[in-house]
């Protein structure tokens, strides 16, 4: 497995500043690879309950100094020459993260991608300009790297309801993500160091596990989402199937009846993760997610965009429509 290396620059007002928001940002990028530099712009005292996460990650803040009409651009012009600085002096940096969807950007990435340079964009989606989008080597949404989908429903193999059993359910989720971002198969070496980047304090013994393979199959025992094969002590793991009928789970299902529940909760989930707006598109994919059957004709709709404008009627969102003519959904 390639190790990236990593420097990260954070527009705090376009990743809203939470907590949360940040650690998930964070954890994204340490799946794959070290975070060597990291560096926030935009800082002031609004944002002090970011200080433990920037401190433990060695992160540098750049504050936020407004003055005259251009006081936004102090900040961006500042991130491309520190950017520029990194690339061409810096040479175990191999990779960019740019947590920006600003269009003004775009020139500083093609500059990055001629080096030789990955570089991988994240931003809010009401923020993201296609134009950036499109220049990095690879972009995600927010509101999909932040845990902002609800939990599909699922069951446990085994009852747990103390505070070991949280932990290792936790623990299971976090597997689940790296082996998802790694497409579903490492071998156990290989997924226990990015959980050590993830988790330095990471420890099998705290789990009652003596090694590390004991405790992949503890877990893939009581929750059933993890394969572990032992092949002449080359350990690999991977994600169950799937199919939810080999388990003897129903796979959940939207009806007429019970659509607007499931769209309820999960815009919820989304002004929970302090999000105002989304793209439309977005959404979708994450009900997706929790029910893998999803058709809009299903519930009584041809299009994705009519089953809009009844969450529109009904007061959930508002349809809005940026400049660059895409769809965003308000939250309301």
């Amino acid at each position: 497995m390639n190790l990236s290396r990593f420097v990260v620059f954070v527009d705090l007002e376009n990743c809203g500043a939470k907590v949360e928001t940040l650690n998930s940002i964070l954890e994204k990028v340490k799946i794959r690879g070290d975070i060597l530099l990291g560096k926030v712009y935009g800082y002031t005292d609004k944002f002090s309950d970011l200080k433990p996460v920037l401190l433990s990650n060695t992160f540098t803040v750049v504050p936020s100094l407004r003055y005259g009409i251009s006081q936004k651009n102090n900040a961006d012009i500042q991130l491309v020459i520190d950017a520029l600085e990194v690339a061409y002096k810096n040479e175990l940096i191999d990779s960019f993260c740019i947590v920006s969807g600003d269009s003004d950007y775009t020139p500083l990435v093609g500059r990055l991608k001629s080096m030789g340079k990955f570089v991988l964009g994240i931003s809010r989606s009401e923020a993201a300009s296609t134009i950036f989008i499109n220049a990095c080597n690879e972009f995600q949404f927010l509101e999909s790297v932040r845990k902002s989908k609800v939990e599909k429903p699922r069951r446990q193999r085994q009852s747990a309801n103390n505070e070991e059993a949280a932990d290792e359910s936790e623990l299971n989720k976090l597997l689940t993500t790296v082996l998802e971002e790694h497409n579903d198969e490492m071998y156990a070496s290989e997924l226990k160091g990015v959980l050590l980047r993830l988790r330095p304090d990471f420890n099998e013994k705290s789990y009652g596990c003596a090694s590390f393979y004991k405790l992949l199959t503890k877990l893939a025992g009581r929750f059933g989402d993890l394969q572990v094969f032992n092949d002449n002590y080359n350990v690999t793991v991977s994600l169950t199937s799937g199919d939810s009928s080999d388990n003897g789970e129903a796979i959940p299902q939207l009806t007429r009846d019970n659509w607007k529940d499931a769209f309820k909760a999960q815009i919820q989930a989304y002004k929970e993760g302090g999000f105002e707006r989304v793209n439309p598109s977005i959404l979708k994919a994450d009900i997706i997610t929790s029910y893998p059957d999803f058709n809009e004709r299903a519930i009584g709709f041809k299009r994705f965009s009519d089953v809009m404008k009844q969450l529109e009627k009904d007061g959930f969102i508002k349809v809005e429509m940026d400049e660059q003519k895409t769809m965003l959904i308000k939250l309301l």
